[in-house]
């Protein structure tokens, strides 16, 4: 087994094993690997070691210490241990395949103010005994144990997700209005009567099925800052006043969990945890040219200089796929190659490096040359279950190489 290691400069860092067969014949091995931002380095190859020569002490040690590293790198302070077979809402897959398609570190979601938002959790309602008293299938309460997003994440959107349950082709009430309530202060019998706040409404076709999201940041914002959440009041309002089921709100008796966890509602909530950081499209083409650059740095004397190498890191061999429900690895790669004197346009360098490496050409004893480094990165989406089981999609960047450079 062949071991890159890194040494020597101070951008990025990613050790890695080689492995033959693998996708792109480079696979993350959870004995020998590490990735940590905060250093970098060339890389130089060594066959002299192998971790199957390790005593198992060591490979534990090793494994553990790789492992506190990702999980650091990913905002874990544990590994998260889920709890059955996950449900993943549709809109967060289909949100999450859309954040694959776009060059972005931020989740974009049409009529929501979600562009510097970088995580997406999703909430299913909690039942209680107070539901019990909402006995009109035209009035009902929704709660939401927003306990796990961290403090130091700054809310950028909410929604409210409902699936509506059509009435017979043959009913007179075609439309209705369904309003959402933020309960500020819950009633008292024979006290007062609780305090509500319109925060949103939409017109429904009440003959068709469909999922009704509604516009809840108002209410999770207050939520998240003063504690007092005491759930939220949906309204259904017809010309006609019988009595209908509009909303899923239970479970079927013969009712699947898939089938009753695809149509239960839910929130979402739209985050930013301060690391994001907008892709411009005037960056986006320059990381094409560089890719193009990058493709002449072959040289004539066999050796190659600086320029992007496959990598890929593969959460099944790490033991994550418990939790990380998708992508099941991604392509990192990675940067090496020679930075020669004199450095050509190509190479993508610095003004600094190019002087490092005239002052290098005449006296190497004093200064190391300059390093092939990433230089541009991109971002990879995440679904994945957190420590409260529950499911979270999360934009995180610098995560994969796009071009590389003497620095």
């Amino acid at each position: 087994m062949n071991t890159l290691r890194c040494r020597g400069c101070t951008d990025y860092r990613l050790t890695a094993s080689y492995r033959s067969g693998s996708p792109g014949d480079w696979s993350y091995d959870a004995h020998v690997a590490a990735a940590e931002i905060g250093a970098s380095s060339n890389y130089i190859e060594s066959s002299s070691d192998s971790v199957d020569d390790m005593d198992p002490n060591d490979k534990q040690r090793i494994t553990a210490s790789v492992e506190a590293s990702l999980l650091s790198l990913l905002g874990f302070s544990k590994r998260p241990r889920p709890k059955g077979k996950p449900h993943v809402p549709e809109s967060l897959k289909k949100l999450y395949a859309k954040q694959n398609s776009i060059s972005s570190s931020n989740i974009a979601k049409k009529g929501l103010h979600t562009r510097s938002a970088n995580t997406v959790r999703s909430f299913s309602h909690i039942e209680s005994p107070l539901d019990e008293k909402f006995q009109s299938s035209n009035r009902f309460r929704l709660s939401f144990d927003l306990s796990s997003i961290p403090q130091e994440e700054v809310l950028k959107a909410a929604e409210l997700s409902l699936t509506r349950i059509a009435l017979e082709s043959g009913s007179s009430k075609k439309l209705a209005r369904i309003l959402v309530h933020d309960i500020i202060r819950p009633g008292v019998k024979d006290q007062h009567k609780p305090l509500l706040r319109l925060i949103d409404s939409r017109v429904i076709d009440m003959t068709s099925n469909s999922t009704i999201s509604l516009d809840v940041h108002p209410a999770v914002s207050r939520w998240l800052q003063d504690g007092n959440n005491h759930g939220l009041l949906i309204q259904v309002s017809s010309r006609n006043r019988t009595s209908d089921s509009h909303v899923r709100l239970k479970r079927s008796v013969d009712e699947s969990h898939d089938t009753w966890s695809s149509s239960r509602p839910t929130l979402f909530t739209y985050t930013d945890d301060g690391r994001s950081k907008m892709a411009s499209a005037s960056e986006i083409m320059d990381r094409r040219a560089r890719r193009a650059a990058l493709r002449k740095n072959r040289r004539k004397d066999g050796r190659e200089n600086c320029r992007r190498h496959p990598l890929y890191v593969d959460f099944v061999d790490v033991g994550w796929n418990d939790w990380i429900v998708a992508p099941p690895g991604y392509d990192a790669f990675y940067c090496n190659g020679d930075c020669p004197f004199p450095l050509s346009d190509h190479l993508n360098s610095t003004n600094h490096a190019i002087v490092q490496n005239l002052v290098y050409s005449t006296n190497p004893a004093m200064l190391p040359r300059a390093c092939c480094v990433p230089t541009a990165l991109s971002s990879i989406s995440m679904l994945y279950l957190d420590e409260e089981n529950k499911v979270v999609l999360k934009n995180y960047q610098d995560m994969a190489v796009i071009g590389c450079g003497c620095r």
